[in-house]
């Protein structure tokens, strides 16, 4: 519970109202799906990472590329085509990756980045470095065949992977309990062989406490863990979501339970200041802000590239 927290969850929400306001005014093009709510996460978890890791995010993966380390002017302009994106404008809202910050990218197949991440915790393993793959996926992803596949390799091969499941009560459109037997999802680990926990997803130290343990475990040669994180997005699946499968009032009540109202409550209980309280949301937003700025004043990237960095 720190106001470091409370700051690094601020970054992240007001890179997502950014985003949404340039998606609304046509800036930025395409499918966009949204974090605002589920910020606890990636604060959490990748203040345990270092640069031995891989992290492999879902589409709905800019909170995490941000507290991975990526410059939000890079990933802002990123998502808004310009050359001056961590891509160069090629990978757009839901495929840019940034290696170089030790995020692996985000892919739009439901589930695809957990055997991925398969790869490069066998490359770990091969070169000897100690790192460890994260792999965040959604409730919905637990049903795809290839996070099955991947959840039992890496068991049996005891491989130095955290699988992460946000759980936000939907599986894109469609209630989880609607479609499991049994809605406790982290029970199926111990199925494959593995640790599972389900946790307070909304709490940056709840979530750092347990990321940390199942990190240490992986670099330790005690193979991988699943980890369940209940949250809620208080957001459509995607810009442009009726969000009519939703019950009356459930965005409301999720909005007095969400991580920033939350630790700003426990933060003023325990005696920080509301000038402090109000200074890290507000240099959270004049940082996006700029960074926005500057995006928009980018040049185009120019379509002649396209093609540049691909290989078949």
């Amino acid at each position: 519970m720190t106001l470091t927290d409370l700051h690094a969850m601020w970054r992240i929400r007001a890179l997502e109202e950014k985003v949404r306001e340039l998606r609304l005014a046509g800036d930025i093009t395409g499918s966009v799906h949204l974090c605002i709510g589920q910020e606890a996460g990636p604060v959490g978890v990748c203040t345990e990472l270092d640069e031995r890791d891989a992290l492999f995010a879902t589409y709905r993966g800019h909170g995490w590329a941000l507290a991975s380390g990526v410059p939000p002017e890079s990933l802002l302009a990123e998502l808004l085509g310009r050359s001056t994106g961590i891509n160069g404008g090629r990978g757009g809202s839901a495929y840019f990756t940034a290696p170089g910050y030790g995020f692996y990218g985000e892919n739009s197949i439901v589930g695809a980045g957990a055997p991925i991440a398969l790869g490069a915790a066998l490359a770990a393993r091969a070169n000897g470095t100690g790192g460890v793959a994260v792999t965040v996926f959604g409730d919905g992803a637990l049903n795809q065949g290839a996070v099955h596949e991947a959840l039992n390799m890496a068991a049996a091969f005891r491989l130095p992977v955290v699988f992460i499941c946000e759980n936000n009560k939907y599986s894109e459109l469609t209630p989880v309990q609607a479609m499991v037997g049994d809605p406790e999802l982290f029970k199926r680990a111990a199925a494959y062989g593995m640790p599972g926990r389900r946790l307070d997803g909304n709490d940056p130290s709840v979530v750092r406490a347990a990321a940390a343990e199942a990190i240490a475990a992986a670099r330790a040669g005690e193979g991988p863990t699943l980890l369940e994180f209940m949250t809620e997005r208080l957001v459509g699946h995607y810009i442009g979501d009726a969000e009519h499968y939703r019950p009356p009032n459930e965005v409301a009540e999720a909005t007095a339970r969400e991580p920033l109202v939350r630790l700003r409550a426990e933060l003023a209980a325990a005696g920080v200041s509301k000038t402090n309280l109000d200074a890290a949301e507000a240099r959270a937003r004049t940082e996006i802000e700029t960074a926005a700025e500057q995006g928009l004043a980018a040049p185009i990237a120019d379509p002649s590239t396209a093609r540049d960095h691909i290989y078949a």
